[in-house]
């Protein structure tokens, strides 16, 4: 199975980032994660995005805040799925990171989720995986059905208590 790789701007992402690892684990996804700036390595986000796919990485994932061009910044050295998550700021609650991962030049697609949206580009990189593994497939259809099955547990429960 290919690995994604985790990249972040700053240990202080790592909080967000968490949920990431913790999704990928949930599936058996292997992975990578390093704190490359693009800004402060950007020598070191160049040789990792240009090794990737070498490396065993089928998708790489990158968190950043503020001036998040992190994303960006792998995309352009890669032809491998790049999911951004913008992370949350004390300036502009996120907003600047979900502009700086989103907007991006035609021919250098950045895939972005939400602000703070770990969990869901780990999601994202999983079914891109599973687009080859058969197994991984079977474990998101899987969890969409356990969704499925407790929206409409608490659905029952709702409508025996209010109607």
């Amino acid at each position: 199975m290919k690995k994604v790789g985790i990249l972040m701007g700053s240990a202080s992402d790592m909080p967000i980032v968490e949920k990431a690892v913790d999704t990928l684990k949930s599936y058996g996804v292997p992975y990578e994660i390093h704190v490359y700036s693009a800004h402060r390595a950007p020598d070191k986000v160049r040789d990792f995005s240009k090794s990737a796919r070498e490396a065993g990485f089928g998708v790489i994932i990158a968190a950043a805040g503020m001036a998040a061009h992190l994303a960006g910044a792998v995309a352009a050295n890669t032809t491998l799925p790049v999911i951004g998550i913008p992370c949350r700021s004390t300036v502009l609650d996120g907003m600047d990171a979900l502009l700086s991962t989103v907007m991006m030049p035609s021919g250098i697609p950045v895939a972005t989720v939400a602000i703070n949206g770990a969990a869901n580009a780990a999601l994202l990189a999983i079914e891109i995986l599973a687009v080859s593994e058969p197994e991984l497939q079977n474990k998101l259809e899987k969890a969409r059905q356990d969704g499925l099955d407790k929206m409409l547990s608490s659905d029952r429960e709702i409508s025996d208590k209010y109607m």
